[in-house]
């Protein structure tokens, strides 16, 4: 009779991996970067739009990452922590490149003036939305991406950016309205 493969013992789990690493084990560093690099890149992507910005960010999250190693305290996945660099480098390259938010914190005072967004029984595709999301100028994008896609509260959004949560709810809004733009625009010119 055959024994069920124990996966466990042929896969390690990252907190095993992370261990190994802090034991000096080359090959460790390399499953964990395999293991997550596809991932990251695509969470650096969507900030940044921009492959060659993204893998730039992921080298340095990665080197960032194993340098800090020691510090990790495990009270997450190794993957979600892999993940908060990642975000936090994006948004540092962003900024360096003189990221302008669309709407300065003053503009938050106007969001009651400002119409609803109006949902018409449209219905788009991943693909559509994903291009879409690419036309956006980068701080509408960068709210977008890292509150619907990456899952990020507003809150843990602003302190990502350092920005008042009033300015990511702003940019927020403004940001679905110009995708919804973008996507009408495109299915009228189909």
């Amino acid at each position: 009779m055959n024994k069920p493969l124990n996966l466990s013992t042929i896969i390690p789990s990252a907190e095993v991996l992370v261990q190994q690493c802090l034991n000096g084990e080359a090959a460790a560093y390399r499953a964990l970067y395999d293991r997550y690099a596809k991932a990251m890149f695509n969470t650096a992507l969507r900030i940044l739009n921009r492959s060659d910005d993204a893998e730039d960010i992921l080298q340095e999250a990665f080197t960032d990452a194993f340098q800090q190693l020691s510090s990790f305290e495990g009270r997450s996945t190794f993957g979600a922590w892999l993940r908060q660099i990642v975000v936090y480098k994006s948004i540092a390259h962003l900024k360096k490149q003189k990221l302008h938010l669309n709407g300065l914190e003053a503009d938050a005072e106007n969001v009651a003036d400002e119409p609803m967004l109006e949902e018409d029984e449209v219905w788009y595709t991943v693909d559509s939305i994903k291009q879409a999301m690419q036309k956006l100028p980068d701080g509408y994008r960068t709210v977008l991406a890292l509150h619907l896609i990456e899952g990020f509260e507003q809150e843990e959004v602003a302190a990502m950016m350092k920005v008042a949560h009033s300015t990511v709810r702003t940019q927020y809004m403004r940001a679905k309205q110009k995708l919804l733009q973008v996507l009408k625009q495109e299915v009228y010119e189909q």
